[in-house]
């Protein structure tokens, strides 16, 4: 291997402080360095779980290849209540598994529930285990955003259609992506201060759009840059304008502070009635701060 110094994408090191799996960053480095992946486990001294758990994290966040798709070719098959009893017949571990269900979920399933457990089994071929940490999973997500009712069952599916896309078919890629989402999650509480949104929770469209900025690279700090930006343009924060600035960072491949305060340009005003603040309207009170504080580190002329 070379001895010279190795160069990382700037992009890839954030996505690995974001991650915090201090295994799957080593693993990453070794993959870098240009040496034999086959040799890894044994080079690394990582038993199969920690090299396992390490290569799922790096899939879930796009620094190693994708997982092939497991999805069955052609159209999602119909169930029917017959098919249910068929199953329940032939495999007695459904049955079980079914009273499993129930119980997390603290009801009776009904019918149209049944064949939506069943083609998770048997149409995405999700093991039962995998099944209940996706449950879980939707069940803390649920709990996170103030709802203390037991999710439904097409949002256990509708997530379960996002795992199945993405190869997680087995309790280390599961554990990894559930680990991966709890580590943007913790960091929701510091993003919503930075936006000032202190009197409520975060609307699934806007932790779909931090989910996103997080994804790409950045942390808090741009973040909460991009937000003085966005007030200081538009009067207020305007998500959709707020994500075409870091749009724009990650296209000029700029990730730290002190990089987009030295290389980008600061955006234009934008007008219209999308942005622009109307004459009458003034500041929206919960900018004002942010404007302030981005004024206030500028030097006078």
């Amino acid at each position: 291997m070379d001895d010279a110094l190795l160069s990382l994408p700037q992009q890839d090191i954030c996505k690995l402080l974001a991650a915090g799996n201090g295994d799957a960053a080593l693993l990453y480095l070794y993959l870098r360095s240009g040496r034999d992946p086959a040799e890894a486990r044994q080079f690394l001294k990582m038993n199969e779980n920690r090299y396992e758990q390490a290569m799922a994290s790096l899939r879930l966040i796009g620094l190693v290849q994708e997982r092939r798709h497991i999805l069955h070719p052609g159209e999602h098959p119909v169930y029917t209540e017959q098919d249910i009893f068929a199953e329940m017949a032939r495999n007695r571990n459904f049955g079980s598994f079914v009273d499993d269900v129930q119980n997390r979920l603290g009801r009776k399933l009904s019918t149209e529930e049944l064949k939506i457990l069943l083609s998770l089994r048997d149409y995405l071929r999700l093991p039962d285990d995998v099944i209940t940490v996706l449950i879980n999973f939707c069940w803390d997500r649920s709990r996170n955003r103030g709802n203390q009712r037991a999710p439904s069952m097409r949002t256990i599916e509708r997530e379960a259609y996002i795992w199945a896309d993405n190869g997680i078919d087995n309790m280390v890629d599961a554990i990894a992506y559930v680990q991966q989402k709890q580590a943007v999650q913790s960091q929701f509480g510091g993003i919503r201060r930075a936006l000032q949104i202190y009197d409520r929770r975060l609307t699934q469209s806007e932790e779909r759009y931090i989910t996103k900025w997080l994804d790409m690279g950045f942390g808090e700090p741009e973040i909460s840059l991009a937000y003085e930006r966005t007030c200081l343009n538009c009067g207020s924060l305007k998500w959709p304008y707020m994500n075409s600035i870091l749009e724009s960072w990650q296209k000029q491949n700029l990730y730290t502070v002190d990089q987009i305060m030295q290389h980008d340009r600061a955006p234009e005003r934008p007008s219209g009635s999308k942005f622009a603040q109307s004459a009458a309207g003034g500041v929206d009170p919960m900018a004002r701060k942010a404007i302030e504080r981005l004024l206030g580190n500028k030097e006078e002329p």
